[in-house]
């Protein structure tokens, strides 16, 4: 359990005042000794404006379930795989986003090698066929030169697709362990009342934490399946044993706190630098069901799927959450307006960051009047502006991110994210900022410098023509997050910091680009 963690201040004004400053010229390097043109009284004079926040999580889910976002189809060769999520990093990172959330594992199965779980059968079309790679370090690797943020998306309880065990791999899972397994509708799911189910996914997600180098571990949000068609969800037997005089409702909420606990702490255990939250269905309970709930009259996650995120959120299981909020504004039965303002007041004072799950697939739907607005999803992020808890949005999903419905891509770019954002410090994982950057070089209008240990990333200020820069406030100044020690830019002054893998910053290097 990590609790306290609320977010850490941008770099403090004292740092600014002590980075060594460089006068570049052609091909040479020099070191004048002088204090930056950044005073901190200049600094301090800057009011943080919430246009351009210093840190803000921009994110997209990439689904692979059913083929939704990536790959496009099963049987592609492995450049065409390749290319099409190339594609839409490429996406992203013109968009300014920073973190990406890729479904790894849909329903019990594999888009990595594991000797866990069988492949998957998005890949080939055929469950448990090896698509001839390991796809993985290449959708890490190819995300972190992009400066995303690489989180693994895994479904804890989906087992398969179909009920007939029999056509499973003979390797799978549920296969095996028959007992595990619950079928309800057309699909069969882990029973989470079960000790042996909660083991093995936090086995699973351990071990792809162990040997990969993601930077985050991500639930969506099926738990219990959702009601509707699929009759009685039968644990009864497990209730039994296990129920321990609990209602059955509170066991099965117990039962998910218990997974959530666990996979937390496993996580942590592995790799305290790695991130794990949830994105939960929008609406925790409604005010008709608890006086503390939202004003709202829609689906309670805590009722009908025992999804307790409050629970989450006190017990510091969570570093964030990310509630689905795919509504509209004005929509009756669970307005965003209602929704925002309870989810912040929910992570206040917790150390939980709060990011928001935006819709970005219903752009264009004609079934609400709301979303045949180009706007909408750009006015969601406005009003976000007025709950310093919403530290972020991700978008739902990647086709449309591609596809840019109604352009509403485009206006948020415009009114969001026309700056790069470092990505919300989160207080508990450990790591410190690194060392200032060194070793400038300058050629034309490219700036290159020496590697700085432990850094994943650099941040790159232009000061103003008034030499009066904003960067330890907002992101006014930020003009390039990089991955790697090398700028290219017009004549002009810069501030120039080293960023952790988390995004912690170290104090700025003042560097000068003459003109040619």
């Amino acid at each position: 359990m990590r609790t306290g963690r609320p977010l850490l201040a941008a770099v403090a004004i004292a740092a600014v005042t002590t980075g060594a400053a460089y006068v570049l010229g052609q091909g040479a390097e020099s070191e004048a000794a002088r204090e930056p043109a950044v005073r901190a009284a200049e600094v301090a004079a800057c009011t943080p404006d919430a246009r351009y926040p210093k840190r803000q999580l921009r994110g997209v889910w990439i689904a692979t379930v059913k083929n939704i976002d990536w790959p496009s189809r099963t049987g592609l060769s492995i450049e065409r795989q390749k290319a099409e999520y190339v594609k839409i990093l490429d996406a992203a990172a013109k968009r300014k986003l920073n973190a990406v959330f890729v479904q790894v594992r849909p329903a019990s199965d594999a888009l990595y090698r594991s000797s866990i779980e069988p492949w998957s059968q998005y890949l080939t079309g055929t469950p448990g066929k090896d698509p001839g790679w390991d796809p993985l370090p290449f959708l890490i690797s190819q995300a972190h030169q992009r400066g995303l943020e690489f989180h693994a998306w895994f479904n804890p309880y989906r087992a398969a697709y179909d009920t007939r065990t029999a056509d499973l791999p003979a390797s799978h899972p549920a296969r095996v362990h028959r007992d595990w397994v619950v079928k309800y509708g057309d699909r069969l799911y882990y029973n989470p009342g079960l000790p042996q189910v909660r083991e093995h996914v936090t086995r699973v997600i351990t071990d792809v934490v162990q040997r990969y180098d993601v930077d985050g571990v991500h639930f969506d949000d099926y738990f219990y399946p959702y009601p509707g068609g699929g009759g009685t969800f039968d644990d009864r037997a497990a209730f039994a044993k296990y129920g321990d005089g609990k209602k059955l409702a509170d066991w099965r909420r117990d039962n998910v706190n218990k997974l959530v606990a666990q996979v937390d702490k496993a996580v942590h255990d592995t790799k305290g630098h790695v991130k794990f939250g949830i994105s939960p269905f929008g609406i925790w309970r409604n005010k008709a069901q608890d006086p503390s709930g939202s004003d709202t009259s829609g689906m309670s996650a805590y009722d009908a799927i025992y999804a307790d995120a409050r629970h989450w959120i006190k017990e510091g299981t969570v570093d964030y959450v990310m509630p689905q909020l795919y509504w509209p504004r004005g929509f009756r039965a669970a307005d965003y307006r209602a929704l925002v303002p309870w989810w912040a007041n929910e992570v206040k004072g917790t150390g939980v960051d709060l990011y928001l799950g935006q819709a970005l697939y219903r752009v264009g739907a004609t079934d609400d009047r709301a979303w045949t607005k180009p706007g909408e999803l750009s006015a969601h992020l406005t009003l976000n502006r007025r709950y310093p808890q919403v530290d972020g949005d991700v978008y739902f999903s990647a086709k449309q991110l591609l596809s840019n419905p109604l352009k509403a891509m485009d206006r948020i770019s415009a009114e969001h994210y026309s700056r790069p954002a470092l990505l919300p410090l989160i207080k508990g994982l450990g790591g410190d900022a690194p060392a200032k950057p060194a070793g400038f070089r300058a050629s034309g209008t490219k700036l290159t410098w020496q590697a700085t240990p432990g850094a994943r990333g650099y941040a790159v200020y232009r000061v103003p023509e008034s030499g009066a820069s904003c960067q330890a406030a907002d992101a006014r100044n930020l003009v390039s997050v990089l991955s790697s020690p090398a700028f290219d830019g017009k004549p002009g002054t810069y501030l120039i910091t080293s960023l952790s893998r988390l995004q912690q910053e170290s104090a700025p290097v003042e560097v000068k680009i003459p003109a040619v």
